[in-house]
């Protein structure tokens, strides 16, 4: 499974809000200009984050983006998702999608498909943003 730049730099945008989480907003520029990424496909990614309610947008000369809930609450499996779509290594075994392969009842490799997906949820899930900043804090201090 190789993720796209769609969940590569959503991620990190997230990621940067959730550093500077708070009251105030943090316009779409600065969040590009840190992170190093295209502030075009950036807002691509944040209208996508926007409407599946994980950042809130304000308008306005001081406006920008916050996260829509505190950074312990959103997992980096969430982000994925959204940016992504169903974790799968392979079609056949994607998240909540009933199978579309014909070998379905008798395929003996599925279910090493599926342990595979099933661990790369766990792991996405068991992340939130809130932990991508604490380690960010201990890189930092060391």
């Amino acid at each position: 499974m190789r993720m796209s730049t769609k969940g590569h730099y959503g991620l990190k945008a997230m990621f940067f809000l959730a550093l500077h989480y708070g009251p105030d907003p943090i316009p779409l520029k600065n969040v590009a200009e840190r992170q190093g990424l295209s502030e075009n496909y950036l807002e691509q990614l944040i209208a996508t984050l926007r409407k599946s309610g994980l950042v809130k947008s304000v308008r306005g000369a001081q406006g920008g983006y916050i996260l829509a809930r505190d950074p312990s609450e959103i997992k980096v499996g969430d982000i994925i998702r959204v940016l992504e779509g169903p974790i799968a290594p392979l079609e056949c075994v994607s998240e909540g999608v009933p199978s579309v392969c014909d070998q379905f009842d008798f395929c003996i490799t599925r279910t090493v498909w599926e342990k595979v997906r099933d661990s790369i949820a766990d792991v996405l899930d068991s992340i939130s943003l809130a932990d991508m900043c604490q380690d960010a804090e201990k890189a930092r201090k060391e």
